[in-house]
């Protein structure tokens, strides 16, 4: 599981198209070394991909929703 492990989570995302939640990127970020300028600018990014993260959750959302209430087709 990619929770911890960058390199993990970056071969699911390029096995599975499967974003980490922001949560565990955070964490992954805190338990690395940086420097002052690089943990800066990887906040900012941070900061970026948690809006998008959102956006996409509320678009994925609504899909899922719409989806959920038609009927589904036999088999």
């Amino acid at each position: 599981m990619y929770h911890y492990d960058p390199l993990t989570a970056l071969e699911e995302l390029r096995d599975d198209a499967t974003l980490p939640h922001p949560v565990h990127l955070r964490d992954m970020i805190l338990r690395t070394k940086l420097d002052p300028t690089t943990a800066l600018d990887l906040n900012r990014e941070f900061q970026d991909y948690l809006t998008r993260f959102g956006e996409s959750q509320q678009i994925a959302r609504g899909i899922l929703e719409k989806i959920s209430a038609g009927v589904r087709k036999a088999s």
